[in-house]
């Protein structure tokens, strides 16, 4: 398998910047996910990986030998799209071997690579059967079986399961996972599902206009989002904006509440902005005792939206925030009831504006 190194890599589209000064490093055998919104640089910076895009700048190297100037099929990649491409015409067994057909491969080991990845993606008994007799969940795997029978040193998938419901593509979600950690294959997906980036990524990186905003494991920047703009992309959040209080860990919100944080704070009186995600907030009676905690703004339920498992409250504190509470009672709030909203200082996360 094989390490990725992105250095400095920037492409243009006339006056568009498609991609800026990117630098990135992926780890042999790491499943990386690119998050973004569409026209962020995540599929560009894909396809320049595959070869498919020339960057007008900056290096790509596998192992620490530059691929930038090799041809798609000298990169030893295997990829699959959000479509999966596959052949119509062809049989399973033949959309698989068709990669190893055109390498002149021996016709038994042809045979045996096709036989051994169809056992691992579970479709053994399917070999004869053509596309359009197979489930959507069928034709993924075998896109990804046809990517991974040719022993690439890179796997790179483009939105691999856009194409799924929610619920097969939840299924999916874990058998993809699955297949690679038995594979071990360097593994980069574009994908603009936050579910899905937090459910399959060892690490992810965030783009915004080009440029990578933050990169990390998906638990460290779902918790910490560095910029308001990670923090409302990889999910939902409140924003509160303010100035630092000459009180230790305190900020005063606009609008006259106080907020208690955790996170290191600028000189008293700087402006800064606090984001609070909506899970992490509780609600309670209005009237309940007042518990230890700095963070406890009262308020008025204005909306509930039932979601099964979950509600979605908004609430007016003065501004209107968003909280997610679990279906833990028969009913949801009713518009109209005073409530209150407590947070612990943890989750007080200071963000760029």
């Amino acid at each position: 398998m094989s390490r990725v190194e992105v250095d400095r890599v920037s492409k243009h589209y006339g006056t568009v910047r498609a991609l800026d000064e990117v630098s990135l490093a992926f780890a042999d055998g790491e499943f990386f996910g690119l998050l973004g919104p569409s026209g962020s640089g995540k599929t560009t910076l894909l396809r320049a990986i595959a070869g498919f895009v020339e960057p007008d700048s900056g290096d790509i190297r596998f192992d620490d030998r530059p691929v930038r100037d090799l041809a798609v099929h000298r990169r030893e990649i295997g990829m699959v799209f959000q479509n999966y491409a596959l052949f119509p015409h062809l049989s399973v067994f033949d959309n698989i071997a068709f990669g190893l057909s055109v390498r002149h491969l021996p016709v038994a080991e042809i045979k045996a690579r096709v036989t051994e990845i169809l056992g691992l993606v579970r479709l053994a008994g399917y070999e004869e059967r053509r596309p359009r007799q197979l489930s959507g969940g069928q034709q993924q795997r075998v896109a990804l079986a046809r990517a991974l029978v040719t022993r690439p040193r890179v796997l790179l998938l483009d939105e691999p399961l856009g194409a799924l419901d929610k619920r097969l593509r939840q299924q999916m979600q874990i058998e993809l996972r699955q297949i690679q950690r038995e594979v071990g294959i360097t593994t980069i997906f574009v994908t603009h599902d936050q579910e899905e980036a937090l459910t399959l990524s060892d690490r992810i990186a965030i783009f915004n206009e080009g440029r990578v905003v933050q990169i990390g494991a998906p638990h460290a920047v779902y918790e910490r989002p560095s910029s308001a703009f990670a923090a409302s992309f990889l999910g939902d959040a409140n924003f509160f904006a303010g100035q630092v209080s000459a009180e230790a860990g305190r900020i005063e919100a606009d609008g006259g509440r106080r907020i208690a944080t955790l996170d290191a704070l600028p000189p008293a009186g700087a402006r800064i902005t606090v984001a609070v995600r909506p899970e992490k907030m509780l609600l309670e009676p209005a009237t309940a005792p007042e518990r230890d905690t700095p963070n406890r703004w009262t308020g008025v339920v204005k909306q509930s939206v039932y979601s099964g498992s979950s509600i979605t409250y908004r609430v007016d504190v003065g501004t209107e925030i968003v909280v997610f509470a679990q279906n833990q009672s028969a009913q949801p709030l009713a518009p109209g009831t005073a409530v209150a909203v407590t947070w612990d200082p943890l989750h007080s996360v200071v963000v760029e504006a």
